[in-house]
């Protein structure tokens, strides 16, 4: 009786639907047109445009999921979503994340107080460390579909923190981010974007 009860919860706890599985291979096909703003191997040459190379599939899966269904939104990104199918998403997704991502470098004005607020958060406006969910390299917790942020385009950060801060985006779950980056100060934002960029 246990055990019917424990796989009744299982199945309950499923998606109504099965996950596609993702081919390198024809991700790297259907990323041609995706080469012009997120470079050919995933790296972007647009600072306001992220790097995807080496990013979380899953969490490459999201993004694009709700750019498409509208959760997220970029003038850009959004009609491009749209077009594509569960499949496409997949393929896109393990593409991106088999590419190796190219580390930047933080100012140095930014390294201590972008190191601060990431390893230690600011306790006195009730910020978490970021590494707490990000961890320690800023390589993130793909279980917990937590992205990697490090070797992302320190303007590309500012301005998803400053659009967490502003509730512009609101595809974090349970709100997390946003109450994270309401706490920062547009000084706190630009340290630990450009402290970041060079994390490894």
């Amino acid at each position: 009786m246990l055990n019917k009860l424990v796989c009744g919860l299982v199945l309950l706890s499923l998606p109504p639907t099965l996950v596609a599985a993702g081919d390198v291979q024809a991700g790297k096909q259907k990323a041609a047109t995706c080469v012009a703003c997120h470079g050919p191997d995933g790296n972007s040459g647009n600072p306001t445009w992220p790097n995807l190379a080496g990013q979380h599939a899953e969490y490459i899966r999201k993004q694009l999921q709700d750019f498409r269904e509208g959760r997220r939104k970029n003038d850009q990104m959004s009609p491009f979503a749209a077009a594509l199918s569960d499949q496409d998403i997949a393929d896109l997704a393990v593409y991106y994340a088999s590419l190796a991502p190219k580390i930047g470098h933080a100012q140095p004005e930014h390294l201590e107080p972008g190191a601060r607020l990431y390893r230690a958060g600011d306790a006195a406006k009730g910020m978490a460390a970021c590494m707490a969910c990000h961890g320690p390299a800023g390589t993130g917790n793909p279980a917990a579909n937590y992205p990697r942020i490090n070797a992302q385009h320190a303007t590309y950060t500012e301005l998803q923190l400053k659009a967490f801060k502003a509730e512009a985006r609101a595809n974090d779950v349970n709100g997390v981010m946003r109450d994270i980056a309401g706490r920062m100060s547009n000084d706190s934002i630009k340290a630990v974007a450009d402290y970041l960029q060079g994390l490894h």
